[in-house]
Parts: C-alpha cells; sequence; structure tokens
C-alpha cells in the first residue's frame, strides 16, 4: 500500500472515509501520507467544500485531525475489510448527482453500434464487427461531434444501412447524459462493484469523473468506473436505466483532486488511463483510454449536462465516457470479454492515483441503506448541521 499512498504526494486531494467512532462520513484531506479529518460546520459535506469559491484555499487553511495513515486507510478498504466498524474510503462524492456521458469516443462508439446491431448477442459480435468496421473504419476517430463533416459522415452511413443511435449521440450535436446512479449510491475504493445478475456480458469502463459545483464551475476530478452491460443495453437502448443503475454498479475515488496551480482541465484533457482486470481464473486484460480522442470538449459535455435547462443545486460527479472497448477473448472464440466474479479491476492515472474494485452480482454486493436522510440525522446528531 505504500506505493499507493505515494502517489498523493503533490496536489490537494480530498474525500470521505467513514468513521466508526462518528458513526457516519467524515471529509478528509490527504497530507505527507495521512488522512486528516477537515469536516466542520463550513463544509460538513463535500457538497458544502465543492461550493466555496476558494475551495483549494480553504483546504490549504485546515489544520485537520489526523485519523489515520493511508496505507491503514487502504488496509482497512480492501473489500471484506471495510466494516463500519472500520475507518474506511467512501466514494469522495455525496450531495452531488451522478451523471454521465455515454458514446463520447470513436472507438468505443463502434462497439455501441455492433451490440445494437447484435442485439446483445456476443455470439453475432464478431460477424457484425467486421461488416461495421468494413464500413466506418477509423473514419470517425478525428471527427468532431456536431461538426458539417460530422453530418456528411452521417448522411453516409443512412446510405449504406448502417446509422445508429449510438452514432447519433456520438457525432451529432447533442451528447448523451444520463444518470448512473442516485446520490450516495457511488461505492468508494476497495469496494465490490456490481453487476445486475441477468447480464452475461459486460465490461468495466474506466473513466475520469469530474466534480462540478451547482454554477457549472469543474472544481476537481477523479477516476471513475461506469460499469457496462453490454447485452442488456444491446437489446434495447431503453434499457440503460436497468443496465446501468444497479446496487454498487458506479465507482468513484480513491480521492477528488482539485484544480489549482498543480493540475487543472488542460491535465484532463490529455490524461492517460491505464487498466487492468485480475481474473480468479488467471485471466489478465489490459487496457488504455486517452482523453486525447475524446469526441467532445470536457467543458461542452459539462454545459450539455447543467445551465438554464438543467440545474443541481448540490453539483454534481460526470463521468466523461471510456475509449476502452475490450474485444480480447476470454473463453468463446469470438464472443470478446465478459466480467467473472472475483475479477479485480484496478483504474489508473499517474495524476489521480488509482481506483481498486472486486466484481460482484449486485445481488451479492452490500446493500446500500445510508441515504440521505440517514446522512442528515448523523450532521445533525455532530452538532454539523
Amino acid at each position: 500500500m505504500a506505493l499507493q499512498a505515494g502517489k498523493f504526494d503533490r496536489g490537494i486531494f480530498v474525500g470521505r472515509i467513514w468513521r466508526p467512532d462518528r458513526n457516519g462520513p467524515s471529509l478528509v484531506v490527504v497530507r505527507n501520507g495521512d488522512l486528516l479529518d477537515i469536516t466542520s460546520k463550513a463544509a460538513p459535506t463535500m457538497r458544502d467544500l465543492l461550493e466555496m469559491d476558494d475551495t483549494a484555499g480553504f483546504v490549504h487553511a485546515q489544520a485537520g485531525e489526523r485519523v489515520a495513515s493511508l496505507d491503514t486507510i487502504f488496509a482497512h478498504s480492501v473489500e471484506g475489510a471495510g466494516e463500519l466498524s472500520l475507518a474506511h474510503l467512501l466514494a469522495p462524492c455525496d450531495l452531488q448527482a451522478i451523471k454521465a456521458c455515454g458514446v463520447t469516443f470513436a472507438r468505443s462508439m463502434v462497439e455501441r453500434v455492433i451490440e445494437e446491431k447484435a442485439a446483445g448477442n456476443p455470439a453475432l459480435a464478431q460477424k457484425v464487427r467486421e461488416r461495421v468496421t468494413a464500413i466506418i473504419g477509423d473514419s470517425l476517430r478525428d471527427l468532431k461531434a456536431g461538426s458539417q463533416q460530422a453530418a456528411a459522415v452521417k448522411a453516409a452511413l443512412i446510405e449504406e444501412g448502417v446509422w445508429s443511435q449510438y452514432l447519433e449521440v456520438g457525432i451529432g450535436p447533442d451528447a448523451e447524459v444520463f444518470t448512473k446512479a442516485p446520490v450516495l449510491a457511488a461505492v468508494g475504493w476497495g469496494a465490490s462493484v456490481g453487476l445486475h445478475p441477468i447480464s452475461k456480458w459486460n465490461n468495466p469502463e474506466p473513466e475520469i469523473v469530474l466534480a462540478v459545483d451547482s454554477r457549472g464551475r469543474v472544481k476537481g476530478a477523479s477516476l471513475g468506473n461506469d460499469l457496462n452491460l453490454r447485452d442488456v443495453e444491446g437489446r434495447s437502448a431503453l434499457l440503460l436505466g436497468k443496465a446501468k443503475d444497479n446496487n454498487a454498479s458506479a465507482a468513484i475515488g480513491p480521492f477528488i483532486r482539485l484544480f489549482d496551480e498543480t493540475y487543472a482541465i488542460d491535465d484532463v484533457r490529455t490524461a492517460d488511463l491505464e487498466l487492468l482486470v485480475e481474473g480468479e481464473d488467471g485471466f489478465v486484460l489490459n487496457g488504455r483510454s486517452t482523453m486525447r480522442e475524446i469526441s467532445r470538449d470536457p467543458l461542452d459535455l459539462v454545459s450539455q449536462t447543467i445551465g438554464r435547462h438543467h440545474q443541481y443545486p448540490d453539483g454534481f460527479m460526470l463521468f466523461m465516457g471510456t475509449l476502452f472497448a475490450p474485444v480480447e477473448d476470454r473463453d468463446v472464440p469470438g464472443e470478446g470479454f465478459t466480467h467473472k466474479t472475483g475479477d479485480r479491476v484496478t483504474i489508473s492515472n499517474a495524476a489521480l492515483g488509482s481506483l481498486t474494485n472486486t466484481v460482484r452480482l449486485s445481488t451479492e454486493c452490500p446493500p446500500w441503506n445510508f441515504g440521505i436522510a440517514e446522512l442528515m440525522r448523523n450532521l445533525a446528531g455532530r452538532g454539523l448541521i
């Protein structure tokens, strides 16, 4: 765990932990390998902290109370150890809405088209992939979504008979923005991540997650795993809610790195993400995603989420999509990758650290039972609100 802790020695990293002695969550900042509790009446929640005009300055000014070393917290947060009797990491957001953008990368967009054309059947995927890529190839990679060139490509694809709703949101003027999970439902580093038991074809989605306040200001970034049920969504895009929003299906963490003089939106625009899946069966999958190939600028995605058309008084966390779409066969030739329970998934970025979770069925993950009402009662009992 020491190597993990060493990733946070530059920049301002804030998060949330469960404190058994408080019977609830606290805000923390990473300093010199330790976690310091900075919860206060001025900032009882992460929402309140991010709403400040100078969040980074406020955090700098807090002396904080040492809770534990990073190594200890990471050890407690490993699946099976994250019990209420031990201090452990939570998702770094609390009252923010959890939103997500899909089909924001050309390469993964092609895979969404394949899912749709295969009607969620992995056995048909390879045949469909060959036909679709023969027509599309890599020609969409440099397209600017909503441009005249994109409109011309759309017309050509319609002529070829392969137009799809996924291509519409991938290169059309309007981004796909959906609600990934309810408020407080995201899980953090070390927790189990949940797959709906009806799914037989699924994969991780390594993404950067923006922390945005109620005025649409991006205050920082984190890592996220937006689990994808390829067969469920592939059967019908109207099943997106069932495919995306399940118990423990959204993982965010380990911390939010605040924007300051060491880290800003341009660092997000050029970020590279690494993915490692390690199965109990010995299977290993390595993947990569880079924000350099995103079809829409991060700030465009933010503006399509919040504005006169939609307000978020408590801010929101925004998954921005992924380039990663696994096609490497795991078991059956031609059917590509799918998760098995027990898979250990690690998403890494040099500036944000790494997010590690273990895959379980959503019915086997700990039930979500600490909601907004419970949080408010806890904070009130502690004299924070």
